[in-house]
């Protein structure tokens, strides 16, 4: 279980927003995906934010209200983020999860994003190593 790897069980295919891109484009990219949010990158594609539903909804009650578009993702982007590597074991990582940390981790390999891991992906890296340990018991 020590050798699996984040980079085994990422998703190289991550929701990616931009920081001059319209939350209602930031919304619609949301709603055609299966994420809950995902990374802001820059033109070099390094993270430079994160952006959630709870970002989202936030902003878009007020935009709803007044009809009014006038906001920007980087407005509402979370400019902290956790990264973790494509070589971060699973384990290490579960171990962060544990402690209320973000669901969705962006993976970044050489400052750029590679992919995003989620706490439904780390469970099922761990799933299917108890799957391993019970077809062939030690």
């Amino acid at each position: 279980m020590d050798s699996i790897k984040v980079k085994d069980f990422m998703e190289q295919r991550a929701v990616r927003f931009t920081p001059e891109m319209s939350l209602t484009a930031a919304l619609d990219k949301v709603m055609t995906s299966q994420h809950l949010g995902g990374p802001v990158v820059n033109e070099n594609g390094e993270v430079i934010g994160f952006l959630s539903e709870q970002d989202l909804l936030d902003k878009l009650v007020k935009v709803s209200y007044y009809c009014q578009d006038t906001h920007i993702v980087s407005d509402c982007m979370h400019q902290d983020v956790l990264t973790v590597s494509p070589e971060m074991g699973i384990i290490e990582l579960a171990e962060l999860m544990k402690v209320g940390k973000p669901k969705v981790y962006p993976v970044v390999d050489d400052k750029k994003l590679v992919g995003i891991i989620t706490r439904r992906d780390v469970l099922r890296a761990i799933g299917q190593s108890l799957d391993d340990c019970f077809q062939h018991p030690v």
